[in-house]
């Protein structure tokens, strides 16, 4: 949609490699002002794409959270703009810093001649000191330095424990509501109530009878409904 005043939201999202959706997700966390509408649509105007630009260079050049591209975005270079810049600068320089490490360490182990890096680097140990959380501890040797670290509270069990097994009660093999017999599990699905299509269809009519059975529990056939005998008890008895 093309206006003497804009563009149309999918322009505006082309513009910069985004999807309108972007747009709106924007809109709606404050980093851009909802833009003028004509007939309804989204009119981007060229001071519209500079916002939208600008809103691009702190959410993805500048990596900046939401909530502090909103007040980037919104103007009025007071302190609290000058500062949210900076802690975000800060923040990526310090991400900098771990980047630059991290790179040096990968150099240095392509570069390392031995093949057992773990038996054979005479490095290993202080590269452990530097790089990692052992080097808090001041005790020479990995076992010893491991057994002088405080254990957790008694009562608190170990990740890498294995925890006691409990006793498993064992469940009885459904049985069917019909004949009691055993009813096969479904492999998925609602659990099974009959054994069988035949023992369903008993319940049915049985049902059925029972629904058109009248006062005195005669049907309207003048015959009385059969009785379905109960699961678990022998047919004839009450």
């Amino acid at each position: 949609m093309n206006t003497p005043l804009g563009v149309s939201i999918g322009q505006a999202a082309a513009l910069f490699g985004l999807a309108p959706s972007t747009l709106r997700w924007w809109e709606s966390q404050r980093v851009l002002p909802e833009p003028p509408r004509v007939n309804g649509q989204r009119i981007y105007t060229e001071t519209g794409l500079r916002r939208v630009g600008l809103a691009y260079l702190c959410c993805v050049v500048g990596a900046m959270p939401l909530e502090q591209a909103a007040v980037v975005t919104a103007g009025g270079r007071e302190q609290h703009w000058q500062s949210t810049v900076r802690d975000q600068a800060r923040l990526i320089e310090e991400k900098i810093g771990q980047l630059r490490s991290a790179h040096a360490y990968l150099l240095h182990l392509v570069e390392c001649p031995d093949d057992d890096i773990v038996g054979l680097c005479p490095d290993l140990d202080l590269e452990l000191v530097d790089h990692t959380p052992r080097g808090r501890v001041a005790t020479h040797g990995l076992v010893a330095a491991a057994r002088s670290i405080p254990r957790r509270a008694a009562g608190r069990r170990q990740r890498d424990e294995t925890p006691p097994q409990r006793e498993e009660i064992p469940v009885p093999p459904p049985r069917c509501a019909v004949c009691a017999g055993p009813v096969a599990r479904a492999a998925r699905g609602r659990r099974r109530t009959y054994c069988s299509r035949a023992c369903q269809q008993r319940r049915y009519r049985a049902s059925r009878e029972s629904r058109e059975s009248g006062a005195g529990g005669v049907r309207g056939d003048g015959a009385r409904p059969r009785r379905l005998p109960v699961a678990g008890r022998p047919p004839g008895t009450r």
